[in-house]
């Protein structure tokens, strides 16, 4: 590999300055940091002992941040569909899992997981299941960046027994990825109502302590809010808020059932919305309030959920859904329009994950993590606004290569750290496995 790398797009998509678009430029990359951008011909003049990646039909722009994720749930795709978060969960997803789910379903579900998502732009997840440490060495084996979060609940699991364990295990994993250059650590508990009030409090002091993000479903049905008033006599807001978990840790995922008044707590606790609205629209669980978040300040991402209720990793395709739901539900056709829509996988996203100063945006002293979207189909010509064809028309299959802190991870379509064919067969022996278990519990 060169000491230098500069890379030549058709057009280079910054994010910040905002909204921009530079075409003739170069971006100079030295040992996985960008080191300047420049005109074409003025970085070749100043380096020309460099590698130079020429990239003529595409556009260039920061690598795709993926917010919220299930990465082993790929394995069951398909496996339940149209119908109710309740019944999906209660009747298949949870048996399922209770069955398959261990250290080797992980591990081939996230592989399968990190294929895909690296075939379709997305550098870096933030996830969120069980054998978190299996995901871990997933994700740091294919050179991707993973925040990768343990979830805690109050009820046995195949991972861990309790509470105290969940909390226990999560903080060892930590510790075992403290410093590493592309893995952090969450605290995940799976909602409020999985927990009670003693431990969010814990879960609070332990973020503090150990400087980790906590990663939570928050309000993804309208049974959660019933419950949370039933049971503790306030919103699930307000309890997060009164154990001190409201603020710039917590990335709060769906938040769909929201009052104007909890709008408000997030707006001033500077907590992270995920947006989710594939998985919220197959599973009929409600719209996200996208515009007055926006309007409030909120620091809006999206991401993608697991494969089981979406039923793709494809960012871009969540991000055209996103951009469309929200003008349709606001009816305000520029409550996101396409440099905001980017945003929300860039670096919104990174901000969201206290990275904003590594990844989320193509400028000098940054990690060089990119990805290239070929835009010589005919579904992105002509290019009248090169932002536009990303956001609205732009598929997963155009994205061509992607790059993490410089090395390439998908050269010309192919994974360079992922065999391919070996990860897709396990998938096919899982299917085989299931299915046969389904007909012999069917007997």
């Amino acid at each position: 590999m060169h000491d230098i790398i500069i890379f030549t797009p058709q057009f280079l998509i910054p994010v910040c300055p905002r909204a921009e678009v530079y075409s003739d430029r170069a971006v100079i990359v030295k040992r996985g940091r960008i080191t300047g951008i420049e005109p074409v011909h003025a970085a070749l003049q100043q380096h020309p002992e460099a590698e130079r990646i020429d990239l003529p039909h595409h556009v260039l722009l920061p690598g795709l941040i993926n917010m919220h994720t299930h990465s082993a749930m790929s394995l069951l795709r398909g496996y339940a569909d149209d119908m109710a978060l309740d019944q999906w969960l209660h009747e298949h997803i949870w048996p399922a899992e209770q069955r398959w789910m261990d250290q080797r379903f992980v591990q081939d579900g996230t592989e399968l997981a990190i294929a895909e998502m690296l075939m379709s732009g997305t550098t870096c997840f933030n996830e969120m299941y069980f054998f978190p440490e299996v995901i871990a060495k997933a994700a740091d084996r294919a050179g991707m960046r993973a925040c990768v979060g343990a979830p805690i609940v109050d009820f046995s699991t195949a991972w861990a027994d309790d509470f105290e364990t969940c909390l226990d295990k999560g903080l060892s994993l930590h510790s075992d990825y403290r410093g590493h250059e592309r893995i952090m650590t969450a605290l995940a508990p799976q909602s409020p109502y999985t927990v009670n009030d003693a431990m969010l409090t814990r879960i609070r002091v332990s973020a503090e302590q150990h400087d980790m993000p906590v990663h939570m479903h928050v309000l993804e049905t309208a049974w959660e809010l019933e419950q949370s008033r039933s049971e503790y006599g306030k919103t699930p807001i307000a309890r997060l808020r009164d154990a001190g978990l409201l603020n710039t840790r917590l990335l709060a995922a769906h938040m769909i059932h929201l009052s104007r008044e909890d709008i408000d707590m997030v707006a001033q606790s500077g907590a992270h919305v995920i947006h989710c609205p594939e998985s919220n629209l197959k599973l009929a669980s409600g719209h996200c309030r996208v515009a007055e978040l926006i309007s409030a300040g909120i620091n809006l991402t999206v991401g993608t959920d697991g494969a089981a209720s979406n039923n793709t990793l494809n960012l871009l395709g969540e991000l055209r859904t996103a951009a469309l739901l929200a003008k349709g539900v606001a009816r305000d056709a520029g409550v996101m329009d396409a440099a905001r829509a980017i945003e929300t996988i860039t670096i919104n996203a990174a901000r969201a994950l206290g990275l904003e100063s590594e990844i989320g945006s193509i400028k000098p002293g940054k990690s060089a993590d990119f990805c290239a979207i070929d835009l010589r189909h005919p579904q992105t010509q002509p290019i009248h606004h090169v932002l536009s064809q990303v956001v609205y028309a732009a598929s997963a299959g155009q994205v061509s290569d992607v790059w993490v802190r410089g090395t390439p991870l998908l050269r010309n379509k192919n994974l360079l750290t992922i065999e391919l064919d070996d990860v897709l067969s396990r998938a096919a022996d899982w299917n085989e496995t299931m299915r046969l278990g389904a007909r012999s519990k069917d007997r």
